[in-house]
């Protein structure tokens, strides 16, 4: 066999951002660097006692190590639906309405299978979470791209979309809180939303991964909120961010029931669904006490009140945003987002990701990730400062 067998949606595959991040962090640790790692978005904190404790517990039985549910069980599916009626006052149906996703990445890719055919036009912003356009491109499906600016607040221009796009197009995805930004989009807007999807017969795919990570104001909306989106929208949770649990791969998909169905059609066909103990310590996570989470909120505030005046020291303009738990700042004039990260880490020692890995849209702009201890930060701005007092 020869890479020329591979075929062409393999080949024509860029290669995938966050892997080559790593490599350039392995790259230097070899070299000897101490680097002060704000590249990927992967929490340091804990996940809460009571999951890790529900884990080992669960772990322990035995039923829970035959072929778990493809859909998940009824009790994760009914502890999601719990939660979205306390957060956002839904009460979606747990057994049509609810499945459980081997992580929220997981439910992006197969969802362009559940949902496009080859030609179909997909409506994707930049810069954005790059799975939404590979899964699409993977089906055979095309994609257009909606610019998000800083002085829209970078929310999707509806207007400006060209109408023969909006005509053709089928499925639209939108990611709030936003990564890379930091953007929040307010429920009016999901409300404008609501219109255009209804005005052009488009389909709302909505990643909410971050919705409990914000700094201050009102919690972040979800799209199923908004009537005229529930019969064609379907949002996608995930307990990574909230809970401190990338690794154990679990979230949910959540909205209009033939959407959630279709999607649990793929998922039936290519995977066995969640470990049955990794569940039950997902609904404790669900069910448990709020106060950790808002702890959480508050280490990510603390964290970037010690990296924003360094970061504006070194040159950098700081866009203020109020959500996630990334920094989006615009490098000086004349720089390439991905030489500016680059100078950073050879000089300094401290990584973090130029949003051009977000697409072309990210140019100008790199984004640091608060998801190192205090002290790394503290690390990082110390660095930084000492950059801003050179000659």
């Amino acid at each position: 066999m020869t890479e020329a067998r591979l075929p062409h949606r393999l080949k024509t595959l860029p290669p995938y951002p966050f892997a080559e991040i790593d490599r350039s962090r392995g790259e230097a640790i070899k070299k000897g660097v101490d680097v002060v790692d704000l590249g990927v978005g992967d929490p340091d904190l804990p996940p809460p006692p009571q999951v890790v404790e529900r884990l080992r517990e669960a772990a322990g039985h035995p039923e829970n190590h035959r072929y778990p549910s493809y859909l998940g069980s009824a009790s994760f599916r009914e502890a999601a639906a719990r939660y979205m009626g306390r957060r956002f006052g839904l009460e979606p149906d747990p057994g049509t309405e609810v499945l459980a996703l081997i992580g929220s990445k997981e439910g992006i890719a197969h969802l362009a299978l559940a949902l496009l055919d080859p030609g179909d036009l997909v409506l994707v912003p930049d810069p954005a979470y790059p799975v939404y356009s590979i899964s699409a491109r993977f089906v055979g499906a095309e994609v257009a791209t909606m610019p998000l600016q800083r002085e829209r607040g970078f929310l999707p221009v509806l207007e400006e979309i060209p109408s023969e796009l909006a005509r053709r197009a089928k499925l639209m995805w939108l990611n709030y809180p936003n990564n890379p930004t930091g953007a929040v989009a307010p429920l009016g807007y999901w409300r404008e939303v609501g219109a255009f999807a209804a005005e052009h017969d488009l389909l709302v795919a909505s990643d909410a991964a971050y919705a409990e990570i914000y700094r201050e104001g009102e919690p972040p909306a979800s799209a199923l909120q908004v009537g005229a989106l529930a019969e064609r929208t379907i949002e996608l949770h995930s307990l990574s961010k909230t809970y401190n649990m990338t690794g154990w791969r679990v979230g949910f998909a959540v909205g209009a029931a033939w959407m959630v169905g279709a999607l649990g059609t793929v998922k039936t066909n290519v995977d066995s669904g969640i470990f049955g103990a990794v569940q039950e310590a997902a609904i404790a996570a669900l069910d448990g006490p709020t106060e950790v989470v808002v702890a959480q909120r508050e280490t990510y505030r603390r964290r970037r009140e010690l990296l924003v005046p360094a970061l504006a020291a070194a040159g950098l303009d700081v866009v203020d945003t109020t959500a996630t738990f990334y920094v989006l700042a615009a490098v000086p004039e004349g720089r390439t987002a991905a030489d500016y990260t680059r100078e950073l880490l050879d000089s300094f020692g401290v990584l973090c990701t130029p949003a051009t890995a977000f697409g072309p849209g990210g140019e100008g702009y790199v984004r640091f990730s608060l998801t190192a201890s205090d002290e790394r930060v503290e690390e990082a701005a110390r660095r930084l400062a000492e950059r801003s007092a050179r000659p």
